[in-house]
């Protein structure tokens, strides 16, 4: 009976229409592990915004997730030979002055991690795309502070997430580490 739900929960959601649990019915949400209530509220906030293709796995068998212009699949760490941190030092900087980056952009992105790290934990797999997902974040409380539109939520102040990627990113290299550190006093 719990497979028919979830079942006609997907359905729901691929048609637009009412869901019979916020959980189930995220397109990339396909397990059936207990999300965190911060997950479930994560899910919640950004599902109306992301697609699935499911023609096209990611991490842990989650279908690559779109946001806006941004395919998880286009920017996927464990696609590289770069260290979590390394890849989204990389691949996730920000433009100087710091206010010129597209915001947009870093939130599509930041969408299509959290997305994917929800699928991933909807099936009890590992969860190395904290720190690109931290990564992301962070970033994106750095650039709404330079945009003047400082985050107010504890939870997305750029020290909060700068301890979140350095926890998280513990075992990386300590010069990118410090790289992180250092980008947390630039916030113009």
């Amino acid at each position: 009976m719990r497979s028919i739900l979830l079942l006609a929960a997907g359905a729901g959601a691929a048609l637009g229409g009412p869901l019979a649990s916020r959980q189930a019915g995220a397109c990339f949400v396909i397990g059936s592990e207990t999300l965190p209530e911060s997950v479930i509220s994560t899910v919640s906030s950004i599902q109306n915004s992301i697609t699935c293709d499911t023609s096209v796995q990611t991490l842990s068998g989650v279908p690559d997730v779109t946001s806006g212009s941004v395919s998880f699949s286009s920017v996927n760490f464990a696609d590289s030979d770069l260290s979590p941190l390394q890849f989204a030092l990389t691949t996730f900087a920000s433009s100087d002055p710091l206010a010129d980056t597209d915001l947009q952009t870093f939130e599509d992105t930041l969408n299509v991690y959290l997305a994917t790290e929800a699928g991933i934990r909807s099936v009890g797999g590992g969860l190395a795309i904290k720190v690109p997902k931290f990564f992301l974040e962070f970033q994106v409380s750095r650039i709404r502070i330079a945009q003047g539109n400082a985050p107010t939520e504890a939870g997305l102040q750029v020290d909060h997430l700068l301890g979140k990627v350095l926890k998280n990113g513990a075992g990386e290299d300590q010069a990118l580490l410090d790289q992180v550190t250092a980008l947390a006093a630039q916030l113009s």
